[in-house]
């Protein structure tokens, strides 16, 4: 009875960590959206005071006794720290220079890249029936995404190499967690603050400090208080990343993010009046139906595990 108790508060923190994760990462694609599209902010910039807002979020955390720092050293998380800033400069770059769906076509290329890093540099089997649960998701985001199939060569630089760094990314943030025996508020803590580092060394070099189009520049009101916003829902996203790879996996992170997919594309069509046509609909349908195969034989697997284990003599 116990042990029941304790998996259904396991339970229920991780569909509070999926939601919020779930929420975030919608919104953040809107804003950041919205922000580019009608104010004009700079990219780099903003991805900068990202990194700041985390930080400072964590360190609110931290006093008041929501975790406990752990010393790390500082050349054990040289390389997430790098890989965070492309992670997220990339994708940014990604979702400015192209429309939602084909921003979102290219994050959903990462569940493949990872599943293949993951078995070549960390020896990790997936079962044929897990591939093959890629093929609808596949399928239903290149019908989600049709119409849009045309990326301009910016726009498919970025991309394509945001998929390479992310799917870098995700795979570190999971092995660093098990490696220095640190939580998700731990990690990030530490990394946060590098990235920013690395960063803010970059920006002056391809974005004004001052002036118009600036980071000190004469911002409205309204601008000013999209971008805290921006910031604060960074925050969110960044730590619902780390705790939820942290508690499952990379795979099963972005199977979740195709979810995010289809409702965002959605929101596009609401918000920005992206197309929506039949074969989208269709596609969101093929990819759910995807999403839903992935979720049911990995708990089938993690049922079966344990089920093993207790036949033995």
């Amino acid at each position: 009875m116990p042990v029941r108790l304790q998996d259904l508060s396991a339970n229920k923190r991780l569909v509070g960590g999926l939601l919020v994760n779930l929420l975030s990462s919608i919104c953040i694609v809107f804003i950041n959206k919205w922000i580019y599209v009608h104010y004009g902010f700079p990219n780099m910039t903003l991805t900068l005071l990202h990194f700041v807002g985390t930080w400072l979020g964590l360190y609110g955390c931290q006093k008041m006794d929501v975790f406990s720092p752990k010393s790390l050293q500082p050349q054990k998380i040289v390389w997430l720290s790098l890989s965070f800033c492309g992670f997220v400069v990339f994708t940014n770059l990604s979702l400015q220079n192209n429309s939602i769906g084909s921003y979102q076509l290219a994050k959903a290329m990462t569940t493949p890249v990872i599943i293949a890093l993951q078995t070549a540099c960390y020896h990790k089997s997936f079962s044929t029936r897990i591939k093959l649960t890629l093929v609808p998701i596949t399928v239903g985001v290149v019908l989600n995404s049709m119409y849009d199939i045309s990326f301009n060569a910016l726009g498919m630089t970025f991309a394509a190499l945001g998929v390479v760094v992310t799917s870098l990314y995700q795979v570190w943030v999971g092995s660093k967690q098990q490696e220095l025996q640190v939580n998700s508020m731990q990690l990030l803590y530490y990394q946060a603050p590098m990235s920013s580092v690395f960063l803010g060394a970059v920006v002056p070099w391809f974005e004004p400090l001052s002036g118009d189009g600036g980071l000190l520049g004469p911002w409205s009101l309204p601008v000013l208080v999209m971008v805290m916003l921006s910031c604060v829902v960074a925050f969110l996203v960044n730590l619902s990343i780390y705790w939820i790879i942290g508690n499952t996996s990379a795979v099963t992170y972005n199977m979740f993010g195709h979810f995010k997919f289809c409702i965002t594309l959605i929101g596009g069509y609401l918000l920005f009046q992206d197309p929506l046509s039949f074969n989208q609909v269709l596609g969101m349908l093929c990819t759910l139906a995807g999403i839903l195969s992935y979720t049911h034989l990995k708990l089938s697997e993690q049922e079966a595990g344990p089920s093993r284990l207790a036949q033995r003599p």
